[in-house]
């Protein structure tokens, strides 16, 4: 059986379970929000066992640890929530360290992978090329890369691309590129660290998905639009399959294994001279619409490797 560790919004997941019930294959979906309400997690110690059950299954044959979302404790005050969250938390990072078999991936490899500046290092460490970077928060270093990159640079979160601005509503941070008017204006702004990045004059943008030794690429003419030329995900954009040299797909699967990884999302860019850039490596990103515009079948190589022993 394999045990998915997801939440009830994950769309990813519903497309990968709709393969599985058509192949009969037996899974337990643990919706995390959901932990204390609907599953039953047992994790008993005594002098000569050690028993951990969920939902009164205790093996796995592997596990698909998508992502978690925490409950919500309604009935308490801000204080209380945050702590019980806190302690839900580290409820499930104690949890993870229960289980001795095959994961995609394994949750200490994912938040390690996270790292944007661990992934350029071991990029380049492979033989990737990739973009001139600046990670500062001294407005005199950004102002030189500026002047140093023929003002031409763009700018992007460190971590999170994603900003909360209530409860129930998320706003995704782009990619932007930085502009004359703010780097003249660049003392008002407030001193905090991002990635800063030359701008790569692009042909076209290739996310490449690994898992394990497979490689499914795909690209979109990002550069059509303006809207897009910077970052891609301004509008719904259509991608189509394309096949990339097998040094770059070896390069590929060099990286995600580097990072201890079975299953990662990679951005590249084909730069108008032909080259290929590395951006970042997503060792937990969406890809469901990848194969609803390309058919590439993604979700069957994950499958396979979730049964496969």
């Amino acid at each position: 059986m394999i045990l998915i560790v997801t939440h009830k919004e994950d769309y990813t997941v519903d497309f990968v379970v709709e393969k599985l019930n058509q192949r009969e294959i037996k899974y337990k979906r643990l919706n995390t929000e959901d932990i204390f309400t609907k599953n039953n997690v047992v994790i008993k110690y005594s002098e000569k066992n050690f028993d951990f059950l969920i939902d009164n299954i205790s093996q796995f044959q592997s596990i698909w640890f998508r992502r978690i979302k925490l409950p919500k404790f309604n009935d308490v005050d801000n204080s209380t929530s945050n702590y019980l969250r806190e302690e839900t938390y580290s409820y499930f990072l104690n949890m993870w360290q229960l289980f001795n078999t095959k994961w995609l991936s394994n949750p200490d490899a994912i938040y390690r992978a996270e790292n944007k500046l661990l992934q350029l290092k071991i990029a380049q460490k492979i033989g990737f090329n990739i973009p001139k970077t600046l990670i500062a928060y001294n407005m005199q270093e950004i102002i030189d890369f500026y002047l140093y990159n023929n003002k031409d640079i763009i700018i992007k979160p460190l971590y999170n691309s994603r900003f909360q601005t209530s409860e129930e509503e998320n706003r995704l941070i782009y990619t932007n590129k930085l502009t004359d008017n703010q780097i003249s204006n660049i003392n008002s702004y407030m001193s905090f660290p991002s990635i800063i990045q030359e701008n790569i004059k692009k042909r076209i943008e290739i996310r490449t998905t690994v898992v394990n030794n497979n490689v499914f690429s795909a690209f979109v003419d990002s550069q059509k639009n303006a809207n897009t030329t910077i970052d891609w995900r301004r509008e719904k954009c259509t991608f189509n399959k394309i096949d990339i040299p097998e040094s770059i797909k070896n390069k590929c699967i060099e990286l995600t294994k580097e990072l201890n990884l079975g299953f990662g999302a990679i951005d590249l860019i084909l730069t108008e001279q032909g080259e290929y850039k590395f951006l970042e490596i997503n060792p937990n990103g969406q890809w469901a619409w990848i194969e609803v515009d390309t058919g590439l079948p993604i979700a069957d190589a994950i499958i396979d490797y979730l049964t496969i022993n």
